[in-house]
C-alpha cells in the first residue's frame, strides 16, 4: 500500500485545526471546526482505501477498489451535512435571541468553577450517604404507559370495529373429512 505522506500531513493538520476551532466559545468557530473534522475524516477514509482500482462491479477484470471506505465516506458526508445544518440552526437562533453567537457562562458554571477541594470532599461524603434510593419514584405507584378507554375519559370515542367471538363452539370434522364450506370453496377452485 503506497500512501502519500502529503495526504497524511494534510489530514493531521485538518484534525488539529478542527479540534482547536471546536474548543472556542463562538458557535461559528465550532461549526468551522466541525467542518474541518468532517473533511479530515473523509481524507482519512480516502487514505485507508489504498491504491485506487477499478469500480467494484461483478465481472470486472484486474484489481478492484475496496467499496467499504467509499460507503463510509458517503456516510460521513451525510452525517457532516446533518450536524452542520443543526449547528447553523443553533447559530441562527442564538443570533436571534442575543445578537451574538458566543456561549456565555451561566450561574451554575461560575459556581462549579469556584468550588474548592473541600467542597468536593463534602459532596463526595454526601453522595456516600444516599446510596439507598436509586430512583425518584420510591413508594410511588407508577405505570410507564396508561391506556385510556372510552369509560376513562368522555372525549374518547372507542367505536372501532372489532371481531366478535363466535357464540357456538366450532364443530371439528373427523380426520380425513373436510368442512362443508371449505369443500364448496375447493370445488369452485377446480371449475
Amino acid at each position: 500500500m503506497d500512501v502519500s505522506l502529503t495526504l497524511i500531513v494534510v489530514m493531521a493538520v485538518l484534525f488539529a485545526c478542527g479540534v482547536y476551532a471546536m474548543l472556542e466559545r463562538s458557535l461559528t468557530r465550532v461549526l468551522i471546526g466541525f467542518l474541518l473534522l468532517g473533511n479530515a475524516t473523509n481524507l482519512l477514509l480516502l487514505i485507508v482505501m489504498g491504491v485506487p482500482g477499478n469500480a467494484p462491479f461483478f465481472g470486472t477484470e484486474g484489481g478492484m477498489s475496496d467499496p467499504l471506505p467509499q460507503a463510509l465516506t458517503l456516510t460521513a458526508i451525510v452525517i457532516t451535512f446533518a450536524v452542520s445544518a443543526f449547528l447553523l440552526a443553533l447559530i441562527y437562533r442564538s443570533w436571534q435571541l442575543g445578537q451574538a453567537d458566543t456561549v456565555e457562562d451561566d450561574a451554575a458554571d461560575i459556581a462549579l468553577r469556584e468550588r474548592t477541594d473541600a467542597d468536593e470532599d463534602v459532596l463526595e461524603d454526601d453522595a456516600d450517604l444516599e446510596e439507598e434510593a436509586t430512583t425518584d419514584f420510591v413508594g410511588v405507584q407508577t405505570a410507564p404507559i396508561t391506556v385510556l378507554h372510552m369509560r376513562d375519559h368522555p372525549s374518547i370515542h372507542d367505536d372501532a370495529p372489532f371481531d366478535a367471538a363466535d357464540a357456538r363452539p366450532a364443530e371439528r370434522p373427523e380426520d380425513g373429512e373436510r368442512r362443508p364450506e371449505r369443500a364448496q370453496r375447493d370445488e369452485g377452485d377446480r371449475t
